[in-house]
């Protein structure tokens, strides 16, 4: 690496070109600069007291403009325009103390005998050092000619959809430009952030396809993930209002024949490292049975609407709690208890418990036919659920592997994939069949599963109607 520096110091050999029997003390001697040999110079003797005439004209004296000034005499008077390179390289000079103090003087008094040569480098500006890395891949990307199928398989989206969000972002996530480096454009760092999602890959292959550092990736990502989860989280997923939801509740009657259903839930989990902190808390022990090895998640639990869609999330509960548990925890257990969600059920499966306004199927044995019919119907609201969660996972294939994202940061990326997930189901984004993921959830019944005696009567009288009204199959004889 060259070193960069403002001034211009001699570093060959041969620009220290004494003449072969040259006399440096006997021309500081003719300058009258005291030495051993002329005591009688007053100690503080400063140097406009040797020559009355300017400086300037000193040295025009003795740079050749004489006649009768020899060749030797140019050449050391050239060197001793620059004495803090020879006090600094020159043994001679180094080793006289008389020397030493007339150039210590000097520089005491204004510098006068200090110059920069005329034929001096220009000083340079300072810059900062950074390693080249090509981006050719993502400079591909970002063509216009690029194919859209390709576009879509590397960032799960299309490029309309792609600019709408960097359209949204832009105003958060862009930076200036420093004296140091250019900053990194709005597109690039957004597209950093979603294919480390979509594909999962390490950082050290983001970093080669955009041709940026591992560390800048792994901010970029976080920076991305926090900006869509302040700015896009309350625009693209939210609880609906009153109106949106009368039609979510007919687009669900439409689908299994219960009314009043405005939501469907599910609870699936994401794998981690080993955590520092709490690693029982976070083991978990269905995983570690099914796949005969050592587990460890956290949660999330999503309501969604007919077409897939989050309308309420909680995220980031430890792997080993069961669903009533992460249910208990979340904002829309709260929400419940206030009140607000009267006359709506949302329909969840044999992990959570049945409540005034969660509706659960049968679960105990012996069941008669009217409940086995039943329990179709509300399998089909619960296949909604678990059909997003499959294309969750499947479109953002870092919630399928441990991820290299610490714990406390974990929330911020899982929710920035529940929001791009909504962004891509809002604007039809077909998944490839190829991306198809199969949950492996267990379901653990809660011990006190009826937990409302006025529930459990309405359960009886829906399972009833539904019956009565002919929309109870019959797939289970």
């Amino acid at each position: 690496m060259d070193l960069i520096s403002s001034f211009s110091f001699p570093t060959q050999q041969e620009d220290f070109n004494f003449p072969p029997n040259s006399n440096f003390f006997s021309f500081i001697q003719e300058l009258d600069f005291p030495t051993s040999s002329n005591p009688l110079l007053p100690k503080k003797q400063k140097i406009h007291d040797f020559d009355h005439n300017p400086v300037e004209n000193i040295l025009n004296k003795f740079l050749g403009l004489e006649k009768n000034q020899e060749k030797i005499d140019t050449q050391v008077l050239n060197l001793c325009s620059q004495p803090i390179e020879l006090a600094k390289n020159s043994p001679v000079l180094m080793n006289d103390p008389m020397a030493m103090a007339s150039k210590k003087r000097s520089r005491e008094n204004s510098g006068e005998l200090i110059s920069i040569p005329q034929d001096s480098q220009p000083l340079q500006q300072r810059r900062l050092w950074v390693k080249n890395r090509s981006n050719e891949w993502w400079e591909q990307c970002n063509s216009p000619d690029f194919p859209e199928e390709e576009f879509k398989k590397a960032f799960r989206m299309s490029k309309a959809t792609f600019d709408i969000i960097c359209c949204e972002l832009e105003s958060v996530v862009t930076k200036k430009d420093t004296m140091l480096r250019l900053a990194i454009p709005v597109r690039q760092r957004i597209a950093v952030c979603i294919y480390r999602l979509a594909t999962g890959a390490p950082l050290r292959e983001v970093s080669k396809r955009f041709g940026l550092g591992i560390s800048t990736c792994h901010k970029l990502v976080l920076e991305v993930c926090t900006a869509i989860k302040g700015v896009l989280m309350a625009k693209f997923l939210q609880w609906p209002n009153d109106e949106k939801m009368n039609e979510l509740k007919q687009e669900f009657e439409s689908i299994s024949g219960i009314q009043n259903v405005g939501g469907s839930m599910y609870t699936t989990h994401v794998p981690i490292i080993a955590p520092k902190d709490s690693v029982t808390a976070y083991f978990n022990k269905r995983h570690t049975e099914r796949n005969q090895k050592t587990s460890y998640s956290v949660t999330i639990q999503g309501v969604v609407d007919p077409k897939g869609i989050f309308t309420d999330v909680c995220i980031g509960w430890p792997g080993s709690m069961t669903d009533d548990q992460v249910l208990e925890k979340s904002a829309l257990f709260e929400r419940a208890n206030r009140g607000l969600l009267k006359d709506i059920w949302v329909v969840g499966n044999s992990g959570f418990p049945l409540l005034d306004w969660i509706l659960v199927p049968f679960s105990h044995q012996n069941l008669t036919w009217t409940q086995h019919a039943f329990n179709e119907k509300v399998e089909d609201v619960q296949r909604v659920a678990k059909d997003a969660f499959m294309r969750l996972k499947g479109r953002w294939s870092c919630l399928q592997k441990r991820t290299e994202v610490k714990l406390q940061d974990l929330p911020v990326v899982l929710g920035a994939c529940c929001v791009l997930h909504n962004i891509c189901e809002m604007r039809g984004e077909e998944l490839s069949p190829e991306l198809r993921f199969d949950l492996f959830d267990d379901e653990i019944v809660p011990e006190n599963i009826v937990r409302s005696m006025s529930a459990l009567q309405a359960r009886d009288q829906i399972a009833h109607k539904l019956l009565h009204h002919n929309y109870s199959g019959t797939n289970f004889l």
